[in-house]
């Protein structure tokens, strides 16, 4: 009989287990910070904002004249050591009433879009979650809006309203609604088909907790692009409602406004209107710049 020898594997001795790295999760919120630091155009958009933040809260320690003085003597008089930016048809300081005028188109930004931030999330997250008739309804409504170009309809909002800078801030504040409600309602609609959000209805959970606490966290990414690209708008439509007469009535250092007052004076006087055209392009620009780094770091698409 023919002996079958077995061969023994032999098993390499193992050594003591090497203990695991653990990885440390990296939170959206942190990626994207570290992503928007990466980004030098968003980086010079936020020095050029805060720069404006800066000089219109510090205006009563960097100007040395009054917002409407007015000096007959020294009207048009060109860009000096008195008068940095010159003065304009009254002899008023320009550069004292830019940095006057950034805290004034600084703070009709922020309400305009706060509040069309406010209700058009408010509609479009209840348009988006509940659908059906109520979707419908706050739709069309928005379509309807939306058929009419933005300026002429806040004319017309601050021609019923009567012309002031209140009303053109409440114009301003009404026509950006449907841009924030018809992209909060394309997250919502996506969002609430998630595992999580059917999960949570099964368990009981009433719609009101599960909006609150699972679809607005989860929409804030292009909400907050949105109210930053919202801001450069809202500043530009408050300066073209003041360069028409709707918004800031004389004698309030609105950009737009003042742009208005000088426009006859842009050949023979061209810095009174040089540095409040350059100051909105400048805050709009370093808007856009930061909206367009912020849309970069939270859309993962846009990510590379």
């Amino acid at each position: 009989m023919e002996t079958v020898k077995k061969q023994e594997t032999k098993q390499p001795m193992q050594g003591p287990e090497k203990p695991q790295k653990k990885v440390e999760s990296i939170s959206p919120w942190k990626e994207a910070y570290w992503q928007l630091r990466k980004n030098k155009l968003a980086i010079v958009g936020l020095c050029i904002v805060l720069f404006f933040i800066l000089i219109a809260a510090l205006a009563p320690f960097i100007t040395t004249h009054t917002v409407s003085g007015m000096n007959a003597a020294d009207r048009l008089t060109g860009p000096s050591s008195d008068y940095w930016f010159g003065t304009d048809y009254s002899g008023r300081d320009i550069f004292t009433r830019i940095v006057y005028g950034a805290q004034i188109s600084l703070i009709v930004g922020f309400f305009a879009v706060t509040g069309a931030m406010f209700f058009g999330s408010l509609l479009g997250i209840v348009a988006g979650y509940y659908g059906r008739w109520v979707d419908m309804l706050i739709s069309r409504v928005f379509d309807i809006m939306l058929a009419f170009p933005s300026i002429l309809l806040a004319i017309a909002i601050v021609a019923m309203l009567g012309p002031s800078l209140q009303n053109a801030l409440i114009a301003i504040a009404i026509i950006n609604i449907p841009i924030f409600g018809r992209l909060v309602r394309s997250k919502v609609i996506s969002i609430r088909q998630e595992e999580y959000i059917l999960a949570a209805k099964a368990q009981g959970m009433k719609s009101s907790r599960i909006l609150i606490h699972h679809v607005l966290p989860n929409s804030t990414a292009p909400i907050i692009v949105q109210a930053t690209l919202g801001f450069g708008v809202a500043i530009l439509e408050a300066a073209a409602l003041g360069f028409l007469g709707l918004g800031a009535q004389a004698p309030t250092p609105e950009w737009g406004r003042m742009l208005s007052d000088s426009r006859q004076y842009i050949q023979s006087a061209p810095w009174t209107v040089l540095f409040p055209g350059l100051s909105i392009m400048l805050v709009v620009l370093g808007f856009n710049m930061i909206g367009d780094g912020l849309r970069d770091a939270l859309d993962p698409k846009m990510k590379s």
